[in-house]
């Protein structure tokens, strides 16, 4: 199936699941809407699954790997080699993630979407696309070829997870210098100055951060990538673990999963989703708002609220895992909680 064709199939919420969502909980013996978001995430979660009964027992992280050319213009603290590093520590549970992952009762599967080097660890996922992508600030990225691959590689990791029984999707990335692509990406996409929506990153200093604008600015310039096509924009100045995370939003939109949205590196994926098939929104759940400088430009421009404010901006998927308990909590009032007829009491009226 074409990236096209993939699209055109997505069908977008369900409302009657929705509504028995809502019902359900209006039903629970507690104030209405009091649960706040968290009632909106399992009442989204009703509508992409159009199961209104649906649960989240199984579920993995899956942490997209990738490299960025751009690293050669000294736009971060440390070199490619890290991607590699921590790539493999993934598989053998010795990274952030990971642990927070054991808190939370989530599998944490790592994916080789386009790491400089072969890496050679038993539990890494090989979907690569390329050995990283092109410095941006002197070619594009990467082909639309490639781009249109990496988005058809995210789509078909929903499959397989799917097919192994996972219940819910949280997206996490590691790639050095991928703070500088997905800024470039969100500048082009949200139509803000470059200055605007770039952070330190992973800890640059005040030098750095002056550089890594003008090393994106430069790439917007010399490549002009179109922000009505989002593909366009990805291979041009994005990567490989974008362009991914993309396509793991359209793929829990085509097969009915629930993408839990890490940081900014995610929201910037799932707006280029979005962009280009709005109905893939439906699959969406923000977990935090990222402390990077586009972390709230991003979510109002993908129309979705985050649970969690706490300043984070790690990456790998972190922010996700802090935010799955709120979610187990959720289903669990949702699901075994008393009703007011339970308890023989009469239940709250929405009011005006």
């Amino acid at each position: 199936m074409t990236l096209e064709q993939t699209i055109t199939q997505i069908p977008g919420p369900q409302a009657k699941a929705m509504e028995q969502a809502k019902k359900r909980w209006d039903t629970i013996a507690k104030p209405l809407d009091s649960l706040g978001l968290l009632e909106e995430a399992v009442v989204r979660i009703a509508g992409l699954t159009g199961d209104s009964g649906y649960r989240i027992d199984k579920r993995c992280v899956a942490v997209l790997c990738a490299d960025n050319g751009v690293v050669a213009q000294g736009v971060t603290q440390t070199g490619s080699e890290i991607t590699a590093l921590v790539a493999e520590n993934l598989t053998r549970g010795e990274s952030c993630v990971c642990r927070m992952a054991r808190m939370a009762h989530c599998d944490v599967v790592p994916v080789d979407i386009g790491i400089c080097t072969d890496v050679d660890a038993p539990g890494l996922w090989q979907c690569k696309v390329a050995y990283g992508t092109e410095d941006i600030a002197l070619r594009p990225a990467m082909t639309r070829q490639q781009a249109v691959q990496a988005l058809e590689t995210g789509i078909g990791l929903v499959a397989r997870l799917k097919e192994q029984g996972y219940q819910l999707i949280a997206t996490g990335e590691m790639g050095i210098g991928n703070t500088t692509t997905s800024s470039a990406v969100a500048a082009v996409l949200l139509g803000q100055p470059v200055e605007v929506v770039t952070g330190r990153g992973a800890g640059l200093s005040t030098g750095g951060l002056h550089k890594k604008i003008q090393v994106i600015r430069q790439a917007i310039e010399r490549h002009r990538p179109d922000p009505e096509d989002p593909v366009d924009v990805l291979c041009k100045v994005g990567g490989y673990d974008i362009a991914g995370l993309a396509g793991l939003c359209l793929g829990g939109a085509l097969y009915q999963v629930p993408i839990l949205l890490d940081g900014m590196i995610s929201a910037v994926a799932a707006l280029c989703a979005l962009r280009l098939c709005p109905a893939s929104q439906c699959a969406m759940v923000a977990s935090h708002v990222s402390a990077e400088p586009a972390g709230a430009m991003l979510l109002q421009a993908l129309g979705l609220k985050p649970m969690i404010t706490a300043g984070m901006r790690m990456g790998e998927g972190t922010g996700a895992m802090a935010a799955l308990p709120l979610l187990d909590m959720a289903y669990d009032i949702y699901h075994a909680m008393s009703t007011f007829d339970d308890i023989h009491m009469e239940g709250y009226t929405h009011q005006e």
